[in-house]
């Protein structure tokens, strides 16, 4: 370096997840203007303007959160108790509940009310090192309702130390208005609500749920076409309930993720792996919902597919607000490995955002988002359920406590 940093953090074990957890012992490293400008051994860290001994704790990117539904108003743990008493899924739609209860309550909410609700959960997030966050959109299903939820998706990046990206998911259910014409509806978000809500800066990607009680592949490609038209990228919800061969669609349109994957065919791994395309992996909804059928990891695996593991924050299937444990999960539920599923939460999730050439790995250049740990290995980040041993959070080269008021 050419000039002093300005803040050395030192007595630090890196996880910088290059090849593998990447580790490097007894370490420093530096940062200038908000990005790393050095790492490596300790004893040769060059000048710097600040230093931070770490104590001996250990240093990993900050973990990244790259599906999440959380900003949303209402509470349904009424029709989860529901279920559990023995309701159906159908009683409570009929009854007027499931995600329709979602859509109600957050159509009536202004985007004040909708970041209240919303802050404390991402708080809860940011507690755990996470300091990339996508939201997505999806409980409006119309034109004003969608956008206050971007909106106050966006605030959530101004209001807490988070980097925040945002997804329109306005193909994530039929609304009651277009009931039995969900062609018409794909109409009006192709038409109307994605063209107006990208002009307006609200929409960092696109996004839609191909599914039998979503939208057919067909429907789900005109709304890809209509995303790649004004240069947006796409992911999916996608062979969560079925196998719809929404893998392969989103493949051929470049798909930054497919997500969920319980139902994925060896044809959606393999359009996958030639997209490069990322397994975005959900264990808190297949935990939440009981189900059994299981992703395949192996195949997965085996064909070189990144797999990213996410919270999918939401009323409905995954009100989980610990990328932690959702880590755990992973590994328990579906034997990924330690490695790999912190990889998911940094490197492979930044990559489902289409951030990895700036976040998710400690490299030279890349931005100063960092997270420490009260940790003996990288490994224990995913064994303790329960527990959470981030010491500290670095945005941008800042660095602060784990715990933040809202």
């Amino acid at each position: 370096m050419s000039e002093a940093a300005d803040l050395l953090f030192t007595n630090v074990h890196l996880a910088t997840m290059v090849d593998g957890y990447g580790e490097l012992r007894d370490a420093a490293l530096a940062v200038k203007d908000g990005r790393i400008a050095w790492l490596g051994p300790r004893g040769d860290a060059p000048a710097a303007l600040a230093e931070h001994d770490c104590g001996g704790a250990w240093m990993t990117p900050g973990l990244v959160d790259c599906h999440t539904h959380i900003v949303h108003a209402g509470n349904r743990s009424n029709e989860w108790e529901a279920r559990l008493n023995g309701a159906s899924y159908e009683d409570i739609a009929r009854q007027g509940g499931g995600i329709m209860s979602t859509v109600r309550a957050t159509r009536e909410a202004d985007v004040e009310a909708l970041l209240a609700q919303s802050l404390p959960r991402v708080a809860r997030l940011l507690s755990e090192g996470v300091t990339t966050l996508e939201i997505k959109s999806g409980y409006g299903l119309e034109l004003d309702a969608e956008a206050r939820m971007l909106r106050a998706a966006r605030l959530v990046g101004e209001r807490l130390p988070v980097r925040v990206a945002t997804t329109f998911l306005g193909a994530h259910a039929l609304p009651p208005e277009f009931a039995g014409r969900a062609d018409d509806y794909v109409d009006e978000l192709c038409a109307r609500m994605l063209p107006q809500l990208a002009q307006e800066g609200l929409v960092d990607a696109v996004d839609a749920f191909c599914e039998r009680i979503g939208f057919s592949n067909a429907q789900t490609a005109r709304v890809f076409e209509a995303a790649r038209a004004l240069g947006l990228p796409v992911k999916l919800h996608a062979e969560q309930l079925s196998d719809q061969q929404g893998a392969e669609l989103v493949a051929r349109h470049g798909g930054l993720s497919a997500d969920h994957l319980e139902y994925l065919s060896q044809a959606g791994i393999d359009a996958m792996a030639r997209a490069g395309t990322v397994a975005v992996l959900l264990p808190g909804a297949y935990y939440f919902l009981r189900e059994t059928v299981q992703p395949p990891i192996a195949a997965l695996r085996e064909a070189g597919v990144a797999m990213a593991v996410a919270t999918d924050c939401n009323p409905g299937t995954s009100p989980m607000t610990s990328l932690l444990l959702a880590m755990n999960m992973a590994c328990t539920l579906w034997r990924l490995t330690p490695r790999e599923a912190l990889a998911g939460a940094t490197s492979h999730a930044a990559r489902a955002l289409g951030l990895h050439a700036d976040i998710g790995t400690l490299e030279v250049g890349k931005r100063a988002d960092l997270a420490l740990w009260d940790i003996a290995r990288p490994a224990d980040l995913a064994y303790a359920m329960g527990s959470n041993p981030c010491r500290g959070v670095v945005n941008g080269g800042v660095l602060r406590q784990a715990h933040i008021a809202v």
